[in-house]
Formats: C-alpha cells, structure tokens, sequence
C-alpha cells in the first residue's frame, strides 16, 4: 500500500493544501494529512485539536485520507504512519529551495522520499499567515479558504476583537482617513 504524508502547520488550512490532498489522493493508496506544531513559527491561531477537526471536515469527501495531529518530528511521523513518501506543494520557484533542504534531511534522517506537487496558478499566491492578516482585519478570505475554515476564522477573530477591545466595530461614522484595509 502506498501512503504519502501531507504535512504542515495548516494554520490555517486553505484552498492550495485542498488541491495538493485532492491531487495526491490520486497518486496514492492512502494520504495522510499531519497537521503538524511547528515551533520555528510564532503561536498558532487554531490548536492541533481545531486544526485536525477542520481537516477532517474539508477533507470528508476525498476517499482514502486520514487525519493526524502531532507535535514531533516529521519523519517520526512518516515511520508511524508507513509513508511511502512525503508529499510537499509548490506554489512558486521561491519555495524550492527551503523544500528541497527539507527533503535531503528528511531523506537523510529516515530514507523516506519526498514527492512535489506544484499548485496550480489560481491558488499559487495563498498563503496560511496572508490568510491570517486578511481574515483579523476583517477581510473576506472565503476565495482562499473551505468554507467551514472561513467560518472558523471570523469566530475566532470575532472573538478576539472582544478581548483585545479592537474598537475598529465601534459605530462611530467619523472619517479618519483610514479605510481598515492593511496591505498583505
């Protein structure tokens, strides 16, 4: 049987790491998503509990696909779960050179292979932390996001602007000048 592992912080899961599932499911028997905590980034939005129940929801449609969430080392993982490979997207050459670094590691460390699925044009540009800052100014991210994620971050940034006394919702109508749009 042959498994690939689909790892990553995916804080949040977006419409880019969907393709890469729907695509390696095609290529193998069995793929296992890991939503992963990774400590080189800052604390994460959703916890590995959130973040695995979301992937289990976006992901319900797409046969032979198994959530897991973990806080060790990748190729600890791919020894647990039997990966036949690691499976990494692409979105631009840029990305190429922390992935290939990545997977000479990987493959030193455990033997495993790591497989390459570029993204296609349309979600090239999506990012998880482009996500983040659209969604906490109150952007609209349901273009770049499933929709049970796009409604997960407006509970969770909601729910922030009430702790963090974010006045932005204020009701006051005068004109600063500012439009509330930050530039990503």
């Amino acid at each position: 049987m042959k498994v690939g592992l689909f790892p990553g912080s995916f804080d949040p899961f977006h419409n880019g790491h969907l393709e890469i599932v729907e695509r390696a499911s095609r290529l193998f028997d069995e793929v296992v998503v890991a939503a992963l905590r990774n400590p080189q980034k800052s604390s994460a939005l959703f916890d590995l509990d959130e973040r695995k129940s979301m992937l289990e929801a976006v992901t319900e449609h797409i046969p032979g696909v198994r959530i897991v969430s973990v806080s060790t080392l990748l190729v600890n993982v791919a020894r647990d779960v039997g990966a036949t490979a690691i499976v990494r997207g692409l979105r631009a050459v840029s990305d190429f050179e922390a992935e290939m670094q990545m997977a000479q590691m990987n493959h030193h460390l455990s033997g495993v292979e790591t497989i390459f699925i570029p993204t296609s044009s349309k979600y090239s540009f999506i990012a998880s932390k482009l996500v983040r800052e659209v969604a906490h100014f109150g952007g609209d991210v349901s273009a770049f996001v499933p929709k049970i994620v796009a409604e997960q971050l407006v509970k969770k940034f909601d729910g922030k602007k009430a702790n963090d006394g974010d006045d932005r919702n204020d009701g006051d109508d005068g004109d600063d000048g500012d439009d509330g749009e930050e530039e990503t």
